[in-house]
């Protein structure tokens, strides 16, 4: 029996769909974050109340810090997902970049932008 070596292409439209799914909630998350950072959707006086007390000043400033970690990171996934959008339109989208087999679909349905097999992940954290 011939192992499959591609995705059909409406196998393709149905990760597409789940990619754009995941790449619209990201990208509203990204702007939430980023507005938290800096703190356009404020309507308080934490901005112009004058702060007392060195403790509250360093915890603003590590909470702005933890937000843009965050907010790294969710443009790192949002990247990701961007250059799966790019392999579904090429039709090189789940086949694992270090086996060159495809990945299965439920471990792309879980991670959309995945590009290793699990196998092959595995292997990458293999202390041998």
């Amino acid at each position: 029996m011939n192992e499959k070596t591609k995705y059909s292409d409406e196998e393709l439209e149905e990760f597409r769909q789940i990619v754009m799914a995941k790449l619209e909630a990201a990208k509203h998350d990204y702007n939430f974050l980023k507005s938290t950072i800096t703190n356009t959707e404020g309507n308080d006086v934490t901005d112009t109340a004058p702060t007392f007390k060195v403790f509250e000043e360093g915890a603003s400033t590590l909470s702005r810090e933890e937000t843009g970690r965050m907010a790294q990171r969710q443009m790192k996934f949002i990247q990701s997902l961007q250059s799966a959008l790019v392999r579904i339109e090429n039709k090189t989208y789940g086949i694992c970049r270090k086996t060159g087999k495809l990945i299965p679909k439920e471990r792309l349905r879980a991670v959309p932008h995945a590009t290793l097999s699990i196998e092959a992940k595995n292997s990458d954290n293999d202390p041998r």
